[in-house]
């Protein structure tokens, strides 16, 4: 599934063409003016590090310049796996404060098989968007029979279109090209900012080069000590609370478009609306909202407290028969652009998480996972189960065992967990900051996925000073809400 930090990255500029190239540095790294005071770069990595010598790709690099006494680089990654790190580094106006970005140069770059550096093509958009269509709750022989079949018709897509990336794309290698990029820049030590999935990029890093960490910051953490499926399982039980903590806050307000004035009244409601998608999906500008892309634009406003307003509207129209804002919501989540084509988000999404972890090889397991995952999380433990299946006819072996990571040796490192939050729940930060040697734990009492810069002065003084100084909070400090 998706564990990314939810931006606005849509209007951010794209590579100038026609660049002209600066003086190589001697790191290595040939740099190009491309826009809005960004500076471009392509860095030359093994396919296989096992093999140094042999195939190279390249790794699509983009920095803005500090402002001011530069300390020196500040990586950035917004989780996904898929999203890319490149156009999260764009927005690096928007997601930091004015102190860091003076002291800093802001790093970001795409992880191996995504966007900039040699991105894993699986399927048309045609097949992408059927197989995102698709019934990922199946209730009968038939629709399970489906599923399977493009589950195995996305791995073999896979295998056809990038197969010879597929055993090298996932985060054990991605932390070597960090490595390989801090040296790049040269930095003798790691600054980095990770969210989501970058937590875990992080983490990785930090267990592989402990001695080669500064400061990190972890912001809505995953515990790597946890299986795949209880992931599956634990992220839809946190999407649940965000939803009844939505529900809540709807209820108060006046334009709460639900029949009923109870939060387990309006929980059914939003049920039987996603059960009666599966037998009839809502119209949408020429698309249908299937029960698999309702549930979707159900989910996708729950990252961003700020977003609960569109997600009201979004109910409101689907229960009059309009799915458009919910394929919107969908579209959002998954990359889908207006003109129907994807970024490669999802094909990475799941071919990273494929090989990152070992999943049940067979679709009963899932049936079963998903059958517990629905008592406990009626709305989202079934979809968020199933969407893993491709991961059962994966041709990669996975790379990383789940275990904790310990990073022993690192400098402090920061872990952040905000108590509300739908894709990365609380409980995985504090077992990340436990499992991590040096690990710190930071608290939020808020709403929606990751805490910094999302309007808690206490979380960003917090992670600014660490990030400036190394000298992180207290462990088991707590930020209040902000509302």
């Amino acid at each position: 599934m998706w564990f990314r930090a939810l931006i606005a990255v849509a209007a951010t500029v794209l590579f100038a063409s026609g660049c002209a190239s600066t003086e190589e540095p001697a790191s290595g790294l040939r740099w190009s003016d491309c826009g809005d005071g960004f500076e471009c770069a392509k860095l030359s990595v093994p396919l296989d590090y096992g093999a140094p010598d042999g195939e190279h790709i390249k790794i699509g690099v983009v920095r803005l310049p500090a402002t001011g006494d530069r300390i020196g680089s500040l990586v950035v990654n917004p989780g996904g796996p898929g999203s890319s790190g490149v156009s999260y580094a764009r927005a690096a106006r928007s997601i930091m404060s004015e102190k860091v970005r003076e002291r800093f140069d802001v790093v970001g770059f795409d992880p191996r098989g995504v966007g900039e550096s040699a991105p894993i093509e699986c399927l048309s958009d045609a097949r992408l968007d059927a197989f995102i269509a698709l019934d990922a709750t199946p209730d009968t022989p038939q629709e399970r029979a489906a599923l399977e079949q493009g589950s195995r018709e996305f791995a073999k897509g896979c295998q056809a279109g990038a197969g010879r990336l597929l055993p090298h794309v996932g985060t054990v290698d991605t932390a070597r090209d960090m490595d390989a990029l801090r040296q790049a820049l040269g930095d003798q030590k790691l600054t980095y900012l990770g969210k989501s999935y970058g937590t875990f990029l992080g983490a990785v890093y930090a267990d592989m080069f402990p001695g080669k960490v500064r400061a990190l910051v972890l912001d809505g953490a995953l515990d790597p000590a946890v299986s795949r499926l209880k992931l599956n399982a634990d992220q839809a039980m946190g999407f649940e609370r965000a939803l009844h903590a939505y529900i809540e806050s709807c209820l108060t307000e006046g334009n709460c478009p639900f029949r009923s004035r109870t939060v387990d009244g309006v929980l059914a409601e939003i049920t039987d609306l996603l059960h009666r998608t599966d037998a009839s999906p809502l119209p949408g500008e020429g698309r249908q909202a299937t029960e698999a892309l309702a549930t979707l634009g159900a989910l996708t406003p729950l990252y961003d407290r700020g977003s609960w307003p569109e997600l009201t509207e979004t109910f409101r129209q689907a229960l009059k028969g309009d799915g458009k804002l919910l394929l919107r919501n969908a579209d959002q989540l998954i990359d889908r652009h207006n003109n129907g084509v994807y970024s490669n988000q999802t094909e990475a999404n799941m071919a990273i998480n494929c090989v990152d972890s070992p999943y049940p090889k067979n679709a009963a397991a899932y049936a079963t996972a998903a059958a517990q995952a629905e008592r406990e999380a009626p709305r989202f433990g079934a979809y968020l189960m199933w969407s893993s299946l491709p991961c059962a006819f994966w041709p990669a072996k996975p790379t990383l065992i789940n275990r904790p990571l310990t990073a022993k040796g690192a400098a402090p490192i920061l872990v952040i967990g905000t108590e509300r939050d739908p894709a990365t729940p609380y409980e995985w930060a504090q077992a990340l900051a436990d499992e991590l040697d040096s690990g710190v734990f930071l608290g939020y009492d808020g709403d929606g996925h990751t805490a910094y810069f999302n309007g808690s002065t206490c979380v960003d003084d917090a992670v600014d000073h660490y990030l400036l100084t190394g000298t992180p909070p207290q462990d088991g400090t707590f930020c209040p809400g902000i509302g």
